[in-house]
């Protein structure tokens, strides 16, 4: 099917110049191609192609209707695999394996549009700018504050000498919310705007969640920020 929406893209149009209505394009397991008319049964045993491809390609441009086609073949085959799947008996498992082998290999969609080598150099991009935000972080990081303090990490996680050096830094310092000092059983989070430490349960901040947070505003702040 790719190669019928592909390189016989010349011949696949000529099949259609034809008075005969609704017609589908099929693949086979032999490699190769058809354009015809449905299954005359009414259900048909195996499931259809999309109908009228023919009818579609009228008034629209050829790039436009190779996707429209290349989308429903896409659909079709997963229609005629897990057809399959339902005859054979897969169970969950089987289907999940099925459907994970269809999924390692690009759609018909993505080669007919290029949009698998579009993602490509997307994912070249990213990794690319990733790898030196890494190297510039790795720079910084002598000169930087954490942005919170793991004081309730367990033993195995947290060396000796790392929670001794983490009191030291930390123990005069007073939480922005309540006043009261640094404890290293607690958890504290750090304002990257007003470098203000606060401790995690009086900002409602779970060391979970900081996790997720990329720039921590305190409450202060945040209702700063809020007016106009």
């Amino acid at each position: 099917m790719i190669k019928a929406l592909t390189t016989d893209v010349t011949e696949l149009i000529k099949t259609l110049i034809t008075e005969k209505e609704n017609l589908c394009l099929y693949g086979y397991p032999s490699e190769q191609w058809e354009v015809n008319l449905p299954a005359e049964e009414v259900p048909p045993e195996l499931p259809e192609p999309a109908l009228g491809i023919n009818f579609a390609r009228d008034g629209m441009q050829e790039k436009d209707w190779l996707s429209l086609v290349a989308v429903h073949s896409d659909a079709w085959l997963l229609a005629v695999a897990f057809y399959f799947g339902a005859r054979f008996g897969f169970d969950k498992a089987d289907r999940k394996r099925l459907f994970n082998m269809i999924n390692d290999l690009p759609t018909i969609f993505e080669v007919v549009t290029g949009a698998t080598k579009k993602q490509t150099k997307e994912k070249s991009s990213v990794s690319n700018h990733s790898s030196n935000k890494s190297k510039s972080n790795s720079k910084r990081g002598s000169e930087s504050q954490p942005k919170y303090s793991k004081a309730a990490a367990s033993k195995d996680e947290v060396e000796d000498g790392m929670e001794d050096e983490d009191d030291e830094e930390h123990g005069e310092t007073l939480c922005g919310a309540c006043g009261e000092n640094y404890a290293a059983d607690e958890f504290w989070i750090c304002c990257d705007i007003c470098e203000k430490w606060f401790h995690g349960k009086c900002v409602k901040i779970t060391p979970a969640r900081a996790e997720h947070i990329k720039q921590y505003k305190c409450p202060s702040c945040s209702n700063k920020r809020a007016r106009p």
